[in-house]
């Protein structure tokens, strides 16, 4: 780990707390089969997610915890950030092995519990790499704003939100408001283009409001404000005290007031984007909570999402991470 994490501020995520179940493509028939818009996230009936899964049997599959707020806390518990996670599970198999590799990873957690089954992904792996998510909520779909309390913001100084959240505008304008309270910095990743359109009113109204940090990709930024990224990193900044764009292999940028960072990409062979927007945000929020500057920040974060989309899945080896804690000092 880097440092001592009691001594960094600490970040809580609120999400969806999913299970991940990826699957290696041979073809995108699947996706038009099913209805699914490719590098999309769409939320699934539970028999929908069954008759996915029964489609793709016998191809390459890996199961791990996940959840996009759940892989960036993940991510920067791993750098020796400190960091806990607030969701909804069931008391499952599922919903157990969720919490059992929080605790192993001594990450603090806010967790809920209901009636339905914990929530899974069925994350389809294109051969381009290309990921298309196909989202039964299950249990995390029932974490409510009276699931809400002041006490689990105690001790924090960022509350990091995903933006697959947001369709709950109730819950997350209770999230917002107490964070505010406490304190707290509000930081929100928009994670998909279709989650953006669908909610726009509603994400505009919040950022102006109450977010401090917004993270985006090309695709969500053009979502939000319907222009390229460079523009759209103006727009996005006017409204929020740091905004971040993500522009895939060309890097990413990021703007605070008038200064303007223009971050290159890392050199990666990428097999699966899967967790890559998620481990960008890990890392920049591990440099934040560190106190160094936006484009150090930036650099951290190309470097863990580079790493990330090397590896099947969201979730890299303790040997990678080593590896990465290594390169930050360098940087």
């Amino acid at each position: 780990m880097v440092g001592n994490t009691k001594e960094l501020p600490a970040v809580l995520g609120i999400g969806n707390a999913l299970v991940d179940v990826m699957i290696q493509l041979k073809n995108d028939e699947t996706l038009a089969s099913f209805g699914l818009p490719r590098g999309s996230m769409t939320l699934v009936d539970d028999q929908l997610s069954q008759n996915i899964f029964k489609t793709v049997s016998g191809l390459k599959t890996e199961i791990a915890t996940g959840g996009s707020a759940a892989n960036t806390i993940h991510a920067l518990s791993s750098l020796g950030g400190n960091c806990g996670y607030l969701g909804k599970i069931n008391d499952d198999e599922l919903g157990n092995s969720f919490k059992n590799e929080f605790k192993s990873k001594s990450i603090k957690t806010h967790l809920y519990f209901s009636d339905k089954a914990t929530g899974r992904v069925m994350v389809l792996v294109s051969t381009d790499s290309e990921r298309t998510m196909a989202t039964y909520l299950g249990a995390a779909a029932d974490l409510k704003p009276s699931d809400i309390k002041s006490q689990d913001f105690e001790g924090y100084s960022i509350l990091y939100i995903e933006g697959y959240l947001v369709q709950d505008h109730e819950l997350i304008e209770k999230a917002i408001k107490t964070a505010k309270s406490k304190g707290l910095k509000i930081a929100v990743d928009l994670s998909s283009f279709n989650v953006v359109e669908q909610n726009l009113g509603f994400l505009k109204r919040i950022v102006s409001g109450y977010v401090d940090i917004v993270f985006a990709n090309e695709e969500e930024a053009f979502s939000f404000t319907g222009e390229k990224p460079e523009t759209a990193l103006n727009i996005i900044a006017a409204d929020c005290e740091i905004a971040i764009v993500k522009t895939g292999r060309s890097g990413s940028l990021i703007k605070c007031g008038d200064d303007v960072f223009t971050i290159n990409p890392v050199k990666a062979n990428a097999v699966d984007t899967t967790g890559a927007g998620d481990s960008y945000a890990a890392g920049f929020l591990y440099g934040y909570t560190k106190g160094f500057n936006l484009e150090k920040c930036g650099e951290i974060a190309s470097l863990v999402s580079a790493k990330m989309v090397e590896v099947i899945g969201a979730k890299l080896p303790d040997s990678t991470w080593s590896e990465i804690i290594e390169e930050i000092e360098n940087i």
